[in-house]
């Protein structure tokens, strides 16, 4: 074998090894142990402690926006149904009774209800609100007036709740006018307040309407004074 031949051998054999030297070095290092992420983690960011964000509504039990993860196991949540299911970040199977549909916003009509902040015990309070049982009227006027409205309702939540109490109202006018029309008149008046009072509680069964006119003056004057005493209804609880 010739010298030339010998010596491309060589350098092919050189040319190799420094290729392959070179390759080796681009090479990634292995990583170092517990480096490589658990692929059954991943998902689970609340996979720990009973967090918060679980008093949003108004009910009870478990629910909130997750299970036992991150916002879980709250008091509440908007959902009635508890959680939003899954398995993720967000998941968990929580139940409750939550959201908005056991109290808190109201229990409606009370006196309707069968329930009042009143009981018949208070009509005889002198410092109970019940204890005002005449409504005053404008002159020729039925319509009741604002400063008499509280009194109203206090009397229909009273007798809304407390069905066997029975009331007659008395309806007056003053002197000026035909009886004829002041008996319409006072009547009218009647009707007015106990409609008021059967839309908060009254059952309309409970009240008996009579009409006086002039006949039955609260004042036996002549003017203004004692006609503005005259024009009213009389609240009379029937058996007191």
């Amino acid at each position: 074998m010739s010298e030339g031949i010998i010596a491309m051998q060589h350098k092919f054999l050189l040319s190799c090894l420094l290729t392959a030297s070179f390759l080796s070095g681009c090479q990634t290092a292995p990583p170092p142990p517990g480096s490589i992420p658990d692929i059954n983690a991943l998902g689970g960011a609340g996979g720990i402690g009973q967090g918060g964000m679980g008093q949003v509504g108004a009910g009870q039990g478990q629910g909130g926006m997750g299970g036992n993860g991150q916002y879980g196991n709250g008091a509440g949540g908007r959902n009635p149904n508890g959680g939003q299911g899954g398995a993720g970040q967000y998941g968990g199977a929580g139940q409750g009774q939550g959201g908005y549909g056991q109290g808190g916003y109201g229990n409606g009509n009370l006196a309707a209800q069968g329930q009042s902040p009143y009981s018949p015990a208070d009509l005889n309070n002198p410092g109970s609100i019940l204890a005002q049982r005449v409504i005053y009227f404008d002159y020729d006027q039925a319509s009741i007036r604002a400063e008499y409205l509280p009194v109203l309702q206090a009397h229909a939540s009273l007798l809304g709740a407390y069905p066997n109490l029975r009331i007659r109202l008395e309806g007056h006018a003053d002197e000026r006018g035909s009886r004829e029309y002041n008996v319409a008149l006072s009547e009218r008046r009647g009707y007015s307040v106990r409609d008021y009072m059967t839309a908060r509680g009254l059952r309309t069964q409970q009240a008996e309407i009579v009409g006086y006119g002039e006949e039955v003056p609260a004042s036996l004057g002549h003017g203004e004074k004692s006609w503005s005493e005259n024009r009213r209804v009389e609240i009379i609880y029937v058996g007191e």
